[in-house]
């Protein structure tokens, strides 16, 4: 599912080259549940960056389901934003002026689906989160844990095959945290997509059987348990 080969990003400074990530190579599988940790300033920003498609490597291969994002234009990474990736962030980004079944439908509605078809996979997504009483409210409205949750069934929404998580409980109180956590875990043994997490929580990382410890640019060590 996910193939890196060599994977360099440079930089340019005013004092010379600077090194996102630095020789990376990895392979995860479909359904694989993975974490990154490491320090600040190690690369785990560049690494999520470009499985992103958000930006482009200085040499390396990455490929995605097939796809080869190192030699991919605009309009092919788009596709992949759209149709093959899932992003959870750690402040949110819901619209607030959007109900959470809203927010959760909107990115099929941008993908064309019919409304009919839209509405079940909404109601698919608010069991598997357990936001069914909440499906009417506003953001405002919501814990930070459940506006985390609407977050993460609006990335799941669309099945993409790779989810991508920055420090998704960077910004919660440990209850809410917690039942994040219980969430990811869900969606890990049901298999629903390759996710990625990135984080500097060891409570999140110990959820994932495939742990990748980034230090200065390049992996470190990766196990799976």
């Amino acid at each position: 599912m996910v193939h890196l080969k060599n994977v360099t990003r440079i930089y340019s400074s005013g004092t010379g080259n600077v090194y996102g990530i630095n020789g990376v190579s990895l392979d995860l599988e479909q359904g694989e549940f993975a974490s990154i940790t490491g320090p600040s300033g190690c690369g785990k920003s560049t690494l999520l960056n470009l499985l992103g498609g958000l930006d482009m490597p200085t040499s390396g291969i990455i490929e995605v389901a097939g796809i080869p994002l190192h030699e991919a234009g605009e309009a092919e990474l788009t596709s992949y934003r759209r149709h093959t990736l899932g992003i959870i962030f750690q402040f949110f980004n819901l619209l607030p002026a959007m109900t959470v079944r809203e927010n959760i439908g909107l990115p099929l509605l941008l993908r064309g689906e019919t409304l009919k078809g839209i509405a079940a996979r909404v109601d698919e997504m608010l069991a598997l989160v357990g936001l069914e009483a909440r499906a009417g409210h506003f953001p405002h409205q919501l814990s930070g844990g459940e506006m985390q949750r609407t977050a993460i069934a609006r990335a799941l929404a669309g099945r993409p095959a790779l989810i991508l998580a920055d420090e998704p409980t960077g910004n919660l109180d440990s209850r809410n945290a917690a039942m994040v956590c219980e969430t990811f875990s869900k969606i890990a043994s049901q298999k629903i997509a390759t996710l990625i997490i990135v984080t500097h929580s060891d409570a999140v990382a110990s959820l994932s059987p495939t742990r990748i410890e980034m230090l200065d640019g390049k992996i470190l060590s990766k196990y799976t348990s």
